[in-house]
């Protein structure tokens, strides 16, 4: 590289700052984080802010290398033509190529009520509304947690740990990623906590009102806090700045997270869809795809093909109360398999996993380059998921499945 080359980042989240610490590896790359808050959010805590064990964030300067420049603003439109972003606060920042990390969110919900009586939890700003409403609630007060994924069992559980009356609404089956040995641990968990977990097919919510919530079986439970952890959205910058999405608003790129429509963006974390095969949402995920959507970018300024997506899982760690969780191994092509580690062993793992990421994120800050995980393969599955389709081998792949 001779050239002077402005990299732009938007989103500040694991995805993003995993790509802007890496980028600054090479001397003539600049790198402008763009991000709505001052400190880092660590999401795999938000249920920890609500249970008020935790205040979920990360000073900046912890995981963000001091070569990234920090711009605290909100992203109001992507100019891909002209090469620049404009922020909500009325000014415009240029690039050479941007990177699109702008994380998700909750999905405006569609059962009746939800959106005016419900709390949803997936962003920081959410969380923190929820808890003055706990805190103001009575202790022994009723509260409904709807969703059964890691979200809900986790603040299901936290609030359970601390003394509240907590009902747990699967809406189908508990932790669908489970495999069906880790369920039962984790059922037995939440037995002992003194949650009520309701799960089924008729344990679908139709309706939530200031104190109650519907189940489709005709259920009335009552409850003085309704928390939403269904469903999932991303910001809808992408469809506004006239870029191609999937049905979801995640910028479509192909394998190599490059955007369909320009190779000068390409994205990671839950706002990217390679080849519209996104991957689960998590940090598991988003970090790898943050520091394989910098190589894309070094590479393409240094004159190189980008290599292709190449994403390995290990499974799923859950929190189950701070003394208490569940680590879910699975294939690496991210199917849960029987093995699990649960109880205090898996409460320590889930720790240790959570802290891991913000060290991960440190050390590829004070030695950009260092961080290896996205270069470890994920197998053939998602190359026969491509074949099938764009309907090349549907036969191998479905042996495959």
């Amino acid at each position: 590289m001779t050239e002077h080359t402005d990299v732009v980042v938007i989103g500040g989240g694991y995805a993003g700052v995993m790509a802007a610490n890496r980028l600054t590896q090479h001397a003539d790359v600049t790198v402008t984080l763009i991000n709505p808050r001052r400190t880092f959010v660590e999401r795999v805590r938000l249920h920890q802010l609500v249970g008020g064990s935790d205040d979920a964030v990360v000073d900046y300067r912890e995981v963000l290398g001091e070569r990234v420049r920090l711009v605290v603003d909100t992203v109001a439109r992507i100019d891909a033509a002209g090469r620049r972003v404009t922020l909500a606060s009325g000014g415009t920042v240029g690039y050479d190529y941007l990177i699109y990390a702008v994380g998700s969110g909750s999905a405006d919900p569609s059962v009746p009520g939800a959106a005016e009586f419900a709390y949803p939890i997936a962003t920081f700003e959410e969380a923190g509304r929820l808890r003055p409403v706990l805190d103001a609630a009575p202790a022994t007060a009723p509260v409904t947690v709807v969703g059964a994924g890691p979200a809900g069992i986790e603040t299901a559980a936290e609030l359970a740990e601390a003394g509240r009356t907590v009902t747990l609404v699967c809406g189908g089956v508990l932790g669908p990623y489970l495999h069906p040995r880790g369920r039962r641990s984790v059922a037995k968990r939440l037995a002992k906590l003194g949650v009520s977990v309701l799960d089924g097919p008729d344990t679908k919510v139709t309706a939530v009102t200031r104190d109650a919530v519907q189940l489709s079986d005709g259920r009335r439970l009552p409850g003085k806090v309704t928390i939403w952890t269904t469903g999932f959205g991303v910001p809808d910058l992408a469809v506004r700045s006239g870029l191609s999405t999937d049905a979801l608003g995640r910028l479509l790129t192909d394998e190599t997270l490059t955007s369909v429509d320009d190779v000068r963006i390409v994205a990671a974390g839950d706002s990217a869809a390679p080849s519209d095969l996104p991957l689960r949402m998590s940090c598991q995920a988003a970090m790898p795809l943050g520091a394989r959507a910098a190589d894309t970018v070094l590479s393409r300024i240094a004159g190189e093909q980008p290599s292709a997506l190449n994403q390995v899982f290990a499974g799923q760690c859950i929190s189950l109360g701070r003394r208490a969780g569940i680590f879910q191994f699975a294939h690496r092509h991210d199917v849960a398999l029987w093995f699990h580690i649960a109880g205090r062993s898996g409460a320590m793992v889930k720790e240790f996993v959570c802290s891991g990421i913000v060290k991960h994120l440190a050390g590829e800050a004070q030695e950009p380059g260092s961080y290896r995980l996205h270069r470890v393969s994920g197998g053939a599955k998602r190359r026969q998921l491509l074949q099938v389709k764009r309907g090349e081998a549907p036969a191998t792949a479905e042996r495959a499945a």
